[in-house]
């Protein structure tokens, strides 16, 4: 099951949301530059390893390493191959745009970026300890489509389903489609707790973390003239 498009045309230009999108193209490109051994240097110093916080010493206290905290924001720029960063950026495509109109291009990236932050401290206090650095921007995302919801729970989502090699599209709701990907979120989130096996590599709870503060926070964000309180 795969958006390829939603029915709602934005009514202006989302500059911001293609920023964003150029910004994560530049870094990835960079990335395809380096060999293997600069690729893991690079995703443990700028992805989210939460075993680097885990455990303070007071020498680290007063040298201000606790305050070493960039790889919070950072790693929401990184991706870990085609597929993950070609996706990110199609669901940005998809729904950041409406977004964006009801917010503003300035408002529409604090959005995101808080989301982003919020979706890596949530992946860092349910995976305290791990040394797997975590990357990509689906906790910022998340959060876009979490506004996106309930900006326009009516919006119909065209989806791609592959059943048995056959092409079918459907038309669903924004509200059903992304609120049953928040439940697979979190049901996938739930076994990753309750489970000792190894980890699938997907940052569910990231993907939670930032859906839950995009609901929070996005009405804070929009224009005055869409706001109901």
């Amino acid at each position: 099951m795969f958006p390829i498009r939603d029915t709602i045309p934005a009514k202006r230009f989302p500059i911001m949301n293609w920023v964003i999108i150029l910004a994560n193209t530049v870094v990835f490109i960079f990335q395809l530059q380096m060999n293997d051994t600069q690729l893991s240097d690079f995703f443990y110093r700028f992805g989210l390893v939460p075993a680097k916080y885990s455990v303070f010493t007071e020498e680290d206290f007063f040298s201000f390493k606790i305050f070493t905290i960039y790889p919070f924001l950072t790693n929401i720029f990184l991706h870990g191959g085609w597929i993950h960063f070609l996706a990110n950026m199609w669901t940005l495509v998809i729904f950041g745009d409406n977004v964006e109109n009801r917010m503003g291009s300035w408002r529409y990236l604090g959005f995101y970026i808080l989301c982003g932050i919020f979706a890596s401290i949530a992946h860092f206090m349910l995976n305290y300890g791990s040394p797997v650095p975590a990357i990509g921007a689906s906790g910022a995302i998340a959060g876009i489509m979490a506004a996106y919801m309930f900006l326009f729970p009516f919006a119909k989502v065209v989806l791609f389903v592959p059943i048995l090699f056959i092409p079918l599209f459907f038309d669903v709701s924004a509200f059903f489609y992304i609120g049953l990907w928040f439940l697979i979120q979190l049901w996938n989130g739930g076994l990753m707790l309750s489970t000792t096996t190894s980890s699938t590599g997907i940052a569910f709870w990231a993907h939670i973390g930032g859906f839950i503060a995009g609901v929070i926070l996005y009405k804070f964000f929009l224009k005055s003239k869409y706001r109901d309180f």
